[in-house]
């Protein structure tokens, strides 16, 4: 007996692991490149959410309603243009173009900041870049998992793989304020896309396990129909749709009062402290609780919470929250404070809000989903961006301090806690409803329009 055959797991411990997993023997490898590519994902891309962050101040707090309005526009122009690639272009090419191009970024950014680290043009295109690149990145992701697991796979492997993100989620941030001390903010930027390397070596190693598709068939596998197809059908459902538009609503209200708290962190963190690097261990130590909190949440409250209080309440919950940050941050705005709050409403976002949120478009037609929700969660989510940074930098030219302007966000949480009650209920009127009978579809709608 060699070696190896000493020293391999027995048959049936191996056997007994992957029951445990719910996987298969067949699917081992795909699934650890998957877990591999999400981890490696998520890690690269919270490396470099602290340094947009710092850039953002770098940049000018008092200039940061030009950045949100420079996202949104860049935004207008690549949806589009990434629609009709994802379209015209097979996977097997698309992915590595992709993820060789953001790599190749990075070096850019890395070579330019090395030669100029106060441009403070280099820092606005960097914030702007990340913020593109973080609105694509996970939804090319579960796309392309979706291209490779069967639906029945699917119900077993994707919460491993998802497991992978988590992981990454939370080493990025500590690998960020653990590092940026003696590597310094620039210096984390080849970190960052070693990182992003594995994952395309990872979407290679995947393409070639993944089951051969004909070319036609592969063109309209699920990225395409998550990004394909003209903008103007999405606006065109949003028009004549009361829920649609009841959504719209929800997410332009969390927009801004998260676009109001953003603002504040920046103006509080610019103010309390000097030093760049330290400002990026900050963010980065606000990123790791984030995850960590949100994690715990998700593993223990989320599904009770929706379960028990229903969609309605679940939607009202962090605004209703956020509200009460806001009137603290209004007496005492300092440091302390913005922190506790930001993680809370970041943590409640994610483990909370969100998954109440997508609960919404359960109810929807597979099209109304596909366009509709592209268009909510890039245009319509960006334009409340840039519509709020502009209403706060207004506010901010009138001369009220940031203290007064955390008073003034409390009624925007509240209507935003409002909306959530009766967009729950009208999701509760849609699932007792035949969603295919195109008169209830309309009553529906209806008892939306009677709340709103």
């Amino acid at each position: 007996m060699n070696e190896r055959q000493t020293n391999a797991p027995p048959p049936g411990k191996a056997n007994a692991v992957l029951r445990s997993l719910q996987m298969e023997r067949d699917e081992t490898r795909r699934v650890g490149w998957s877990f591999l590519y999400f981890f490696s994902l998520l890690c690269g891309y919270y490396i470099l959410r602290p340094l947009r962050e710092e850039m953002a101040i770098r940049a000018g707090v008092e200039q940061l309603h030009w950045l949100f309005t420079a996202t949104f526009v860049v935004t207008l122009v690549l949806v589009p243009l990434f629609a009709l690639l994802v379209s015209r272009v097979p996977r097997r090419i698309f992915l590595p173009v992709v993820y060789g191009f953001v790599i190749s970024s990075l070096a850019v950014f890395f070579v330019g900041f090395v030669i100029a680290p106060h441009s403070v043009g280099l820092a606005r295109g960097f914030y702007v870049w990340v913020s593109v690149f973080n609105l694509f990145a996970v939804s090319v992701f579960w796309s392309f998992m979706a291209d490779l697991y069967e639906p029945r796979q699917a119900k077993r492997l994707f919460g491993l793989i998802a497991a992978g993100g988590t992981a990454g989620a939370i080493a990025g941030p500590a690998l960020t304020a653990s590092l940026v001390t003696a590597a310094g903010t620039t210096g984390l930027l080849p970190i960052s896309a070693a990182f992003l390397a594995v994952a395309l070596v990872c979407i290679r190693r995947l393409l070639a396990l993944a089951p051969q598709r004909p070319r036609k068939e592969e063109q309209t596998s699920s990225l395409s129909q998550v990004f394909g197809g003209s903008m103007l059908a999405g606006f065109r459902m949003l028009m004549t749709s009361r829920y649609l538009q009841g959504i719209c609503l929800l997410i332009l209200l969390y927009s801004s009062a998260s676009t109001f708290l953003y603002f504040t962190q920046a103006h509080i963190i610019s103010a309390s402290i000097a030093d760049s690097d330290e400002r990026t261990r900050i963010f980065a130590l606000i990123d790791l609780a984030v995850n960590v909190l949100t994690i715990g949440t998700q593993m223990f409250a989320t599904s009770r919470i929706a379960e028990r209080a229903g969609v309605g309440v679940t939607l009202s919950l962090i605004p209703a929250l956020l509200a009460a940050g806001f009137l603290l941050l209004g007496i005492a705005p300092v440091l302390p404070v913005l922190i506790g709050v930001q993680v809370l409403r970041r943590a409640g976002n994610y483990a909370v809000m969100k998954p109440a949120r997508e609960m919404l478009f359960t109810v929807l037609t597979p099209v109304e989903k596909y366009k509709a929700k592209n268009l909510i969660d890039t245009v319509v989510y960006r334009g409340g961006d840039a519509l709020s940074a502009w209403l706060y930098a207004g506010m901010r030219g009138l001369g009220l301090d940031v203290g007064t302007l955390a008073f003034a966000s409390v009624p925007l949480c509240l209507l935003w806690m409002v909306t959530g009650l009766r967009l729950g209920r009208a999701f509760t009127a849609r699932q007792r409803l035949d969603r295919h009978n195109p008169h209830t579809a309309s009553t529906a709608d209806n008892g939306l329009r009677s709340q709103t």
